[in-house]
């Protein structure tokens, strides 16, 4: 048993979390709200914590003569690691809970009870500060109870201590399905969440010599699901600005004011720098030129993306390389990565690390690089990938693409004759005009907003969301172009992936020549797993 934290438990706890993690990572990849077949949080999660052993393995066991701890050198060197390995939502907040543990105890001579609580407390805060829209009963609401849990035990017996975390992380991830429909209708506890409980396990089982090893919670009965109201905020504003801003905390309160007053939906995080800092800016306007000069105001504004709610396309320009400009595009498929790579794109495989991407950003040779994710967990990756290249002194923006065919729509209208910041929006507007599906199988029984499913029926996901399930792919495909051609479109783009049937690109341009003369149909090779089809409509 332990009464500090030294560096050899910090190796020991990063080794043992992984080995939890790897024996229960199919478990967690199953904790998915959706029956669909590519649900990875374990396996980010699991990729993530190795390379932070790698990250520990490499250290020859020098400390730098003014640096931290042996402790906090060992700490630094495990977060700096998963940073660069992380991999999905799940795995870039786990690298920011860390992070904050590792900057909280570096200079502390001794990692007791207290220390503990005080390391986790910064660790939550530092995962609330990487998302811009935190939401409750998700990884988040879990850490968080771990440190409350922490500091309530009020003692420096580390033993104690990480008990309490461990405990009252548990008694969160049973709670998260009451804070979050998503997971009440598909009857699971959030993914990452059960991820953090392995690790924080593992710490105990370091610290006491005790093995706390608790069965996951069972399934619940799924909930019916029921009609939620606009969780993006209010109808009344077509537009969302986001931007990170360099200003310190009085201008960016008096900048939360003058939002407040330009719309709603607004979130502003910063990096807990008690001096001028990087703050995450968030918010749903009409006027988006006052919303960015306020940031100006405030101090440096960067990064800015603004997306179109409306359903309306900017005006298409070739494409065309520009000097100091280049653009990444994440791809899984073959075919799509052959799509980009022909749009001039540099093509990193699916499911990156932040390190792969930044390796990609810094490859190009560009002084300013445009991102473009295409899965909503690859988007946390590349956040974190921007901010560590603007550390290198490039200028990165993410434009949010959920699906490779927004990113075709995005590079369609770049043009080099724009500035780059115009350019960013143009594309970021041409993306968010793009409505998107994904039509797959669904790998088990679950309850979805359009009814249950059975393992092997046909599903088909508009903008995320379970639309249609059917039993036949090229029914299903139709159906789902026709529901998306009836609120308007002019141009539809078909990606069959690996697994489509011969033939289902050319049955579904048949049936939309038949049902709408007037639509444009493009198709393309994809070679995506998981999802027999793509379908774009612009």
């Amino acid at each position: 048993m332990l009464d500090t934290l030294d560096a050899a438990a910090v190796r020991r706890w990063c080794a043992g979390g992984l080995v939890a993690l790897k024996r229960h990572q199919g478990e967690i990849d199953d904790l998915n709200v959706y029956p669909v077949p590519d649900g990875d949080t374990g396996t980010n999660m699991v990729l993530t914590l190795t390379s932070a052993q790698q990250a520990l393995a490499m250290d020859l066991g020098t400390l730098p003569e003014d640096g931290p701890t042996a402790h906090g050198h060992a700490l630094r060197l495990m977060a700096r690691g998963a940073l660069l390995g992380a991999r999905g939502n799940s795995g870039v907040i786990l690298s920011q809970i860390l992070r904050g543990f590792a900057d909280a105890v570096a200079a502390a001579p001794a990692v007791r009870g207290r220390e503990l609580a005080a390391a986790l407390r910064d660790g939550t805060a530092a995962a609330y500060a990487a998302v811009a829209r935190p939401v409750e009963g998700t990884l988040l609401s879990v850490v968080a109870a771990a440190a409350h849990a922490a500091e309530r035990a009020d003692t420096d017996d580390l033993r104690a201590v990480v008990r309490a975390a461990a405990g009252g992380a548990a008694h969160a991830l049973a709670r998260t399905p009451e804070q979050l429909p998503a997971l009440a209708r598909a009857g699971v506890v959030d993914a990452g969440g059960r991820g953090l409980c392995l690790l924080l396990d593992a710490l105990v089982e370091v610290v006491t010599g005790e093995n706390p090893e608790r069965p996951a919670p069972a399934r619940r009965p799924v909930r019916p699901p029921a009609t939620a109201v606009r969780e993006t905020g209010s109808e009344e504003y077509a537009y969302e600005v986001q931007f990170l801003l360099d200003a310190g905390p009085e201008a960016v309160a008096r900048l939360r004011d003058e939002l407040a007053g330009l719309g709603d939906s607004l979130v502003v995080v910063g990096d807990g720098n008690a001096g001028t800092g990087t703050w995450n800016v968030h918010v749903h306007v009409n006027d988006v030129g006052a919303a960015i000069e306020a940031g100006v105001v405030a101090g440096r504004p960067h990064r800015i993306s603004v997306t179109h709610f409306a359903d309306q396309r900017a005006p298409v320009s070739p494409p065309a390389a520009a000097d100091g400009r280049a653009a990444v595009v994440v791809a899984a498929g073959a075919g799509i990565a052959e799509l980009f790579a022909g749009e001039g794109a540099t093509v990193v495989p699916g499911n990156p690390s932040i390190g792969e991407l930044l390796d990609a950003i810094r490859a190009t040779g560009a002084a300013r690089v445009v991102v473009l994710p295409n899965d909503p967990d690859t988007q946390a990756v590349a956040n974190a990938a921007a901010r560590e290249a603007h550390g290198l002194g490039v200028k990165v923006s993410v434009v949010p693409t959920r699906s490779p065919v927004q990113a075709l729509a995005a590079l369609a209208v770049r043009d080099p004759g724009r500035r780059f910041a115009d350019d960013v929006i143009a594309m970021a507007e041409a993306a968010g005009a793009c409505r998107y599906a994904e039509v797959c199988y669904a790998r088990r029984e679950a309850l979805t907003v359009a009814g249950p499913c059975r393992p092997g029926d046909v599903l088909a996901l508009v903008e995320g969301e379970v639309h249609l399930i059917g039993s036949d792919l090229i029914d299903t495909c139709a159906a789902v172009v026709d529901r998306m051609l009836g609120g308007g479109g002019e141009l539809v783009t078909l990606l069959p992936g690996a697994d489509a049937p011969d033939g289902l690109a050319d049955a579904v341009r048949e049936h939309v020549g038949r049902r709408w003369p007037f639509v444009e149909v493009q198709a393309y090779p994809g070679g995506q797993p998981h999802y027999p089809l793509l379908v774009g409509v612009e």
